[in-house]
């Protein structure tokens, strides 16, 4: 069946998600470009993919919460005719700390966001996809973290915590929905450079982590981009249920 060349992808005003924007924008694919409260670094994704020739939509809303999330889809189909791909890239990370001075506030906005969400924007880009509701079939890339492999001890267990149930979802969900004519995978990155470790407390990070890595450096937007693309192709169209490290060796 063909599946339509649209995406909509969540956190897509910085970073991996603007760089899979583009990415996808060369490919082919219009773009619903998904914020929570960057609009400046929204509108800037949403120009470079029309530069392009591709449609772009910016539309906001806060993940974690439900009635945000159907508005989202909702305002897309009011955009587009339908929906072949998802990309579920939002997620936070908070400050270091162990677990025993993690605050339940703390914990629920974690896993609200990083866990919830992808759940709740897979459960209506199935429902627009699949064989049985009239669907075109589609692909739904979650974008987890080699944090979910690793623990990360004495600074975000939280945050891999959250991330290795992304992966429960990606494995779930894929053989749920791998007789619907949809596919579920995902893409696991390390260090990357991106502004989320500024957000985390943690600026130099990647610089400190860059020479323990295999490969001596840190990974670049681009090339997580790059993979979620390959993922979201014809070319892919035997892997499900699996997802990919992007980890430069770690």
């Amino acid at each position: 069946m063909r599946t339509p060349k649209t995406v909509l992808i969540t956190g897509a005003s910085a970073g991996i998600g603007a760089a899979t924007a583009v990415a996808a924008a060369e490919a082919g694919y219009d773009v619903a470009i998904g914020y929570n409260s960057d609009l400046a670094g929204a509108e800037k994704t949403a120009a470079d993919v029309r530069a392009l020739g591709r449609k772009a939509v910016v539309i906001q809303a806060d993940v974690a919460n439900p009635l945000d999330v159907e508005h989202m889809f909702d305002r897309f189909d009011e955009e587009f005719e339908e929906l072949g791909a998802l990309v579920n890239n939002a997620g936070i990370v908070d400050d270091p700390e162990r677990v025993e001075d993690m605050s339940h506030s703390r914990l629920r906005r974690m896993f609200d966001v990083n866990t919830i969400g992808p759940f709740l924007c897979s459960k209506q880009a199935a429902m627009r996809m699949a064989d049985r509701f009239g669907g075109a079939g589609g692909v739904i890339v979650n974008v987890s973290s080699v944090a979910a492999r690793l623990g990360s001890a004495g600074q975000y267990v939280d945050y891999a915590a959250s991330k290795g149930a992304v992966d429960v979802l990606t494995k779930g969900m894929g053989d749920e929905m791998a007789a619907e004519n949809v596919r579920v995978v995902g893409v696991r990155p390390g260090v990357i450079e991106t502004e989320i470790h500024a957000k985390g407390g943690q600026p130099n990070r990647v610089e400190a982590l860059s020479n323990q890595l295999p490969l001596k450096r840190a990974g670049t937007p681009q090339e997580v981009a790059d993979t979620i693309l390959y993922l979201m192709s014809d070319k892919a169209s035997y892997i499900t249920s699996t997802s990919v490290d992007i980890g430069g060796g770690r």
